[in-house]
């Protein structure tokens, strides 16, 4: 399944790479060992376009804007290029310190991360543009009615959401449909082997009001990567291990186990097949991964090519099960209660024994 085996995003005629790539590593404003230079960003871009691939994803405040400068140089020289790619940014980080306005959800701090970005970008448009994560002090109306006023004024093509709560997302989706507003069409959240309680509230309400579902930190910042087992715990150093190693635990050891083996299976890499789990995953569009040189680029790319069996994927969500809060420990005994014992779309029932066991049985 190569880059260019494009899915439809959404409920939309937007089509996308199944993976997308990920800038929010273009540039070192954070220092050195953190991002990638500007030469080797321009490398990673023109390899994962060369290969077919048609959409990259940043933000206003990823490297404190420069890798939407980045993007934005590299692609400004060549209409056709541009025109080609998706390019999707996000609203919400705040730029300017001291600025109650410089940042988050309100009409007048949206319209202008807009105008920003789209300098940044050297771009007259963004394909998709993001609710980056929930401002509680923004109502949510004004956000989508001046997220809709960028698309009729032709500089959003398509809108996305972000890092927000299932009940305020559907809320947000809800008031577009009604209002005949332009609606929401991608959901990026954090999702991986090690981040499923996505699958209780965020991925089905996406499934059912028609966002596709695009993954961030496919490999858990890194503690997927293969780097951190339980063997080594404590002695990789360096760049991102500091901030890695308070966060592994015991279940993502557990996790990286089953990966390493099923690795070894398929002559393949851990990262890879942890990749290839979340391809499997329903409602998932496109999956989001970061590259800091081309090497990962290259390696993350063969994910693409591998098929897990069934077998395969039944292990992997065994050992990733998440622990969902109510109602849905509950609600797996809900055909207990309401199929009376028939199956319905495949899935069997046993009568709960507290309702009736035969017809008439009841007052």
């Amino acid at each position: 399944m190569p880059l260019t085996h494009y899915v439809t995003l959404g409920r939309s005629g937007l089509r996308v790479s199944p993976f997308a790539l990920g800038a929010m590593t273009f540039g070192e404003a954070l220092g050195p060992g953190f991002g990638s230079n500007v030469q080797e960003s321009q490398r990673i871009i023109d390899r994962y376009l060369a290969l077919g691939g048609n959409f990259i994803d940043t933000a206003n405040f990823y490297m404190r804007g420069q890798s939407e400068k980045i993007l934005g140089d590299h692609l400004a020289h060549d209409r056709e290029k541009r025109d080609r790619v998706v390019i999707a940014t996000k609203f919400s980080g705040n730029l300017y310190p001291g600025d109650p306005n410089g940042g988050g959800s309100n009409r007048k701090a949206l319209i202008a991360a807009c105008e920003q970005s789209l300098r940044r970008l050297r771009t007259d448009y963004i394909d998709l543009y993001y609710l980056h994560i929930f401002d509680k002090h923004a109502p949510i109306e004004e956000t989508v009615a001046a997220m809709h006023d960028l698309v009729q004024a032709g500089k959003v093509r398509y809108l996305g959401i972000s890092d927000t709560p299932a009940w305020k997302t559907a809320q947000a989706q809800l008031l577009a449909q009604v209002r005949g507003w332009a609606p929401f069409i991608a959901l990026q959240i954090e999702y991986s082997l090690s981040e499923r309680t996505v699958e209780g509230e965020l991925v089905p309400m996406a499934r059912e009001l028609g966002l596709g579902v695009v993954p961030w930190s496919p490999l858990a910042s890194g503690r997927l990567s293969g780097k951190y087992t339980r063997e080594n715990a404590g002695q990789v150093t360096g760049g991102r291990a500091a901030m890695v190693a308070n966060r592994l635990t015991e279940k993502d050891y557990a996790i990286v186990e089953v990966l390493a083996r099923i690795a070894k299976e398929v002559d393949s890499t851990v990262p890879r097949v942890a990749l290839a789990w979340l391809r499997t995953r329903a409602g998932v569009a496109s999956t989001l991964i970061g590259a800091r040189t081309l090497a990962h680029l290259d390696d993350n790319l063969q994910a693409l090519e591998l098929q897990l069996s069934a077998e395969q994927v039944s292990a992997l969500d065994a050992v990733s099960t998440p622990q969902l809060p109510f109602p849905f420990g509950l609600l797996q005994g809900g055909p207990s209660v309401y199929a009376g014992g028939t199956t319905i779309n495949g899935e069997p029932s046993q009568p709960s024994p507290i309702l009736p066991s035969k017809r008439g049985d009841h007052f």
